[in-house]
């Protein structure tokens, strides 16, 4: 061949290209071999939310976290390390339905939202940012952006968490409107559905949203120690936060797509298609 070789054609070239892991697994896929008795243990979970009440029986403890503070003049956001409290609940709900299935994950609490379940775009992303640069393996989104001029932002940083390695699972919006990172391919879309079992989950391969999983009456931790009933694609999102922080648990090092493709095969509305001949 001869000439100009195209853009990025010689990360491929004989003798650059490292080998890879290969997904650690015999077909077929089973349960038990995704996460069978793991724990959660070894994984970095980051609830972006309202807080986390680490002091909550349900959620026995927080690794760390950080609070966002925007300046309402500048719009400059400010990071605030250490203990924090959950101004709503919400956080609180998460974290909670994250331990039942990953009860030894390590919980980390990064504070984007007030006291009205409301915050600033700038603060989510700073939120985002922070949990990527900090190692989090896996991070819990159960709020979303609407706004369009945000698209571009959160676009960027969902690929900086792909390649990172950082898992994004985000909750779609519960009215029909588009919602930011939630629709981007780079990320675990989830929807409520009805159900109790947290290991129990579907997959939808139509768009905007992949994974519909329990968030339809389901009892979950909140403030003040108490136990409330809700509903909601909030709710539905960390019941898949946990599987991911137990299926890496089990196999640590899988990437974003390689738990996609798992979560994918063993999702209970999956099938096994025959193969051509």
């Amino acid at each position: 061949m001869t000439g100009v070789l195209p853009a990025w054609s010689w990360q491929f070239a004989r003798g650059h290209l490292p080998s890879v892991a290969a997904l650690p697994a015999e077909l077929p896929l089973t349960r038990e071999w995704a996460w069978g008795d793991a724990t959660g243990a070894g994984v970095k979970v980051a609830v972006i939310d309202s807080g986390v009440d680490g002091a909550h029986p349900a959620i026995r403890g927080v690794a760390g976290g950080v609070a966002v503070e925007v300046d309402a003049r500048t719009g400059r956001t400010t990071l605030v390390e250490g203990p924090h409290a959950d101004l709503y609940g919400h956080g609180t709900a998460c974290a909670g339905i994250i331990r039942r299935a990953a009860p030894e994950c390590e919980i980390y609490s990064v504070r984007v939202l007030g006291a009205r379940l409301s915050g600033r775009a700038a603060a989510f992303v700073t939120g985002l940012r922070w949990a990527v640069d900090n190692g989090m393996h896996v991070a819990n989104l159960s709020l979303s952006s609407g706004r369009a001029s945000q698209f571009a932002t959160f676009h960027r940083v969902a690929d900086e968490a792909y390649f990172a390695g950082t898992v994004l699972v985000c909750a779609v919006n519960n009215i029909p409107v588009p919602s930011y990172p939630s629709e981007f391919a780079a990320v675990l879309s989830v929807a409520a559905r009805a159900g109790d079992d947290p290991f129990d989950y579907d997959y939808n391969p139509d768009p905007p949203v992949e994974f519909g999983a329990p968030g339809v009456d389901v009892d979950v931790a909140w403030t003040g120690g108490r136990t409330i009933r809700a509903t909601g694609n909030s709710f539905a999102c960390p019941h898949v936060t946990g599987l991911v922080a137990r299926l890496l648990s089990k196999h640590p090092g899988l990437t974003p797509f390689q738990v996609k493709t798992v979560l994918h095969a063993l999702a209970s509305n999956a099938r096994a298609v025959p193969t051509p001949r």
